[in-house]
């Protein structure tokens, strides 16, 4: 199935679930935020929320500084 991910075009397995495509993308997910379709998906969801066909999806990793 092809998504959108932060703005590129990117293949996955069908019905897979949001935490299974940032696990493929490998990504750390103790310091990120997820959007589905600019909806916010909140963290104890991820496992459980099913991405479709053409989604946009944002993966948002944030940095710390100083």
């Amino acid at each position: 199935m092809n998504l959108i991910v932060n703005g590129e075009e990117k293949n996955f397995e069908e019905d897979s679930t949001l935490e299974e495509i940032i696990h493929e993308l490998k990504i750390e997910e103790k310091v990120m935020a997820a959007a589905v379709n600019m909806e916010i998906v909140k963290k104890d969801e991820w496992n459980s929320f099913v991405v479709r066909e053409n989604d946009k999806l944002e993966l948002l990793q944030f940095v710390g500084g100083g």
